[in-house]
Formats: C-alpha cells, sequence, structure tokens
C-alpha cells in the first residue's frame, strides 16, 4: 500500500511540474510577444512596374484616399490567387463604372512565397496601375494575421475588407457586409450626437466591424466531415469561447470589413501573427466596444487549403499567450 501511495506521488509531482512547466513557457512568451504590435520587420515597399518609380506609402493614420480597400494576404499562391484576382477585379471594376464615387484599391500581401506568386501579382499592378493595385513584399513568412495587419496599415479606404486569396468567398458578398456596417455606423453616429446631420458623417469616423460567416453551413458541414474533424472543430469552439467570449460564432472566415476607424484601433494593437489573430480582433473589438455584426456569406471549399491537423495545436497554443497577455496586463492595450 506504501509503494501504491508512493507512485500516486510521484505521479502527482510530475504532472505538477509538466502544468508549472507549461504555464511559465506560456508567460514567458507572451512576455516576450508584448511589443509585437509596435514593429513590422519587412518595410512597406509599392513599386510601379511600368515606371519602376517606388510610390509613397500611405498610413492607416492618414486620410482616407478611397472607399474600399481589399487586403489579400497570399503565401504559395501562384495557381489560385490568378482567379480570385480576375473575378475580384471585374467586380470592382463594373461597380466603378456604374458609380463614378466608388474607388478601390486592391493590397496583395505576398507573405513570403517561395513559388511565383509575386510575378502573378506584379502582372496584375501593370495591368490595372499601381494606384488600384499594389503588393507588399514582406520578405518571409510571418504568418496570415501578419500580411493582414500590414496591409490594413497602408490602405487608404475608408472601408477595409480582408478577404483570402482562394476566393473561397463571393466578392460580392461584400456588398452585405457594406450595408450593415453603414447602418450600424449611422446608428451609432446619431446616437453620439443628436443633433448631427448625414451632411458631417463619414463612414470612416465611425469604428464599426462585420464579419462574414458560414455558421450557417456549419449542418451540413458535420454531415461531411469525419467524426475526429468534428469533435476538434467543436473544442477548439468551446476554447475560443473560453478566451474572447460569446457574440461571433465563426471567427475564422476569411472574409471581414471594418470601418478605418475600427482598423486603427484594431490593428495597431493586434500581436498575433498566425491562424488566431482572428479570435484577437473580436477579443479587441469588445475591449474597445466596437459594434460586431456577423453575416451568413457563400462559401465553397476550395482545394489547396494551408490549415492542417498541426494548425489546432497552434491555435491553441496562440489562444493560450493572448489569453495569458491580455489577463495578466503584460499586452498594454493602445486607445
Amino acid at each position: 500500500m506504501a509503494l501504491l501511495w508512493t507512485i500516486v506521488e510521484v505521479m502527482v509531482a510530475l504532472i505538477l511540474l509538466v502544468l508549472f512547466g507549461v504555464v511559465s513557457v506560456i508567460i514567458f512568451e507572451a512576455y516576450r510577444r508584448r511589443h509585437n504590435n509596435d514593429h513590422v520587420e519587412a518595410s512597406a515597399i509599392f513599386e510601379d512596374p511600368n515606371s519602376l518609380k517606388k510610390v509613397p506609402c500611405p498610413s492607416l493614420t492618414d486620410p482616407a484616399e478611397k472607399y474600399i480597400s481589399l487586403i489579400i494576404p497570399a503565401f504559395n499562391e501562384e495557381h489560385r490567387l490568378p482567379g480570385a484576382l480576375d473575378e475580384t477585379l471585374n467586380y470592382l471594376q463594373q461597380r466603378a463604372s456604374k458609380d463614378k464615387s466608388f474607388s478601390y484599391e486592391v493590397l496583395i500581401v505576398d507573405d513570403g512565397s517561395v513559388d511565383g506568386t509575386k510575378r502573378v501579382a506584379f502582372d496584375f499592378v501593370k495591368k490595372y496601375t499601381v494606384d488600384n493595385v499594389r503588393i507588399i513584399l514582406l520578405g518571409r513568412n510571418h504568418g496570415k494575421g501578419e500580411a493582414i495587419r500590414k496591409g490594413m496599415l497602408h490602405s487608404r479606404g475608408e472601408l477595409l475588407l480582408m478577404l483570402d486569396a482562394d476566393g473561397a468567398t463571393k466578392v460580392n458578398d461584400l456588398e452585405k457586409l457594406e450595408s450593415q456596417i453603414h447602418a450600424v455606423a449611422r446608428k451609432e453616429y446619431h446616437q453620439g450626437d443628436s443633433a448631427a446631420g448625414d451632411s458631417s458623417f463619414r463612414i470612416s469616423d465611425v469604428p464599426v466591424a462585420a464579419f462574414g460567416s458560414r455558421a450557417h453551413l456549419q449542418e451540413k458541414a458535420l454531415a461531411t466531415r469525419k467524426w475526429y474533424r468534428n469533435f476538434l472543430m467543436k473544442g477548439f469552439h468551446i476554447v475560443v469561447l473560453l478566451t474572447a467570449g460569446p457574440g461571433i460564432r465563426d471567427t475564422q472566415c476569411g472574409f471581414k470589413m471594418f470601418s478605418r476607424a475600427a482598423a486603427r484601433k484594431l490593428f495597431t494593437n493586434i500581436r498575433l501573427k498566425r491562424w488566431c489573430f482572428d479570435v484577437e480582433i473580436v477579443f479587441l473589438c469588445k475591449r474597445f466596444n466596437i459594434p460586431m455584426v456577423e453575416i451568413s456569406v457563400n462559401w465553397s471549399e476550395i482545394p489547396g487549403s494551408k490549415v492542417n491537423p498541426l494548425s489546432i495545436p497552434n491555435m491553441l497554443w496562440e489562444l493560450a499567450l493572448m489569453s495569458a497577455g491580455y489577463r495578466t496586463g503584460m499586452w498594454k492595450i493602445a486607445k
């Protein structure tokens, strides 16, 4: 009996030691990343491939120069990017031809690709001019979150939309998010100043976030996925709920729109660079009291996804860092 108790005590001690080690590593890494929002390692360069001249790089803190900016992160997207860009730019050009007040830009952020992504992107810059299509080269792979943050920080739009390079969501669905942002922004604007008139209203000045959602497709997905993928998905959703709280059912859809004021608050604070930056966005929206709306969008699975079984532990790791960073006060939020 004494031997049994000794074995139990040793096991408990080992478990506690492992837990202490894991918590220590999380705290240390969260502390190390406390200034991740202060800098970006690669400078933003806009080069006009037609004239080979450098184009001045705008800042998110500057006044808006375009109506909408579309930010597309791209890592080894040589094959999927052309179709998505063709569809996106055809839509934008058609809309601009019907509405002369509609102006746009597309920012392709090459996240250290080692294939022909850069060449493909520059072909579109040449075709549509550097005023409408721009490419930011990060030099090496930082992660999707950092690529989007970089694009947001150097956008010119009143509205800023992030969307994936695979074209999984139809670009015209941006109108759903756009209309909701306008509706919520006008409501927030008039609540803030009941005497204000519409003539002074600017969509770029009212913080609002709109999240594209695939939650309405969940039942079909559950029926077609393997049981272990459903188990992992449900488990991840529970962890997200505990980390960021309720409010958004589908945090991971890559189709999100922000007013310029909202993007300025969110993307100057975001620290996570890879998969779970979406969850951090939801968390920060709540901290800033930025209104959030979730809108169903059309979505189809495109072959070539970067998500794999190893993504789940990486996501959980980032969520643990986020929770430790904000809850301990190590990650300061700049107002």
